[in-house]
């Protein structure tokens, strides 16, 4: 399943007042709540938060970078004749 791990380390640094640091939580609650509704989990792995979801196509789409290992990444298709 594709992830990615969820460090959060500067979301507001570079906002200049309380009311710009307000309106980028806002806007990132808002994303959060658009990809919770649309299947987002978040799971704990060795202490990390990692955000995932079952569909890789969905998870592209939002652009995120799969962090899974390469080997898993990959699909399996077994023909069967």
């Amino acid at each position: 399943m594709p992830y990615f791990t969820w460090k959060e380390e500067g979301l507001s640094q570079d906002c200049a007042s309380l009311a710009a640091m307000a309106a980028r939580f806002e806007e990132a609650a808002k994303l959060m709540r658009r990809m919770a509704a649309e299947g987002f989990e978040v799971e704990r792995v060795n202490g990390c938060q990692q955000i995932t979801h079952p569909n890789p196509d969905v998870f592209k789409a939002y652009g995120f970078i799969n962090e899974e290992k390469a080997e898993k990444q990959l699909d399996l298709i077994i023909e069967t004749n």
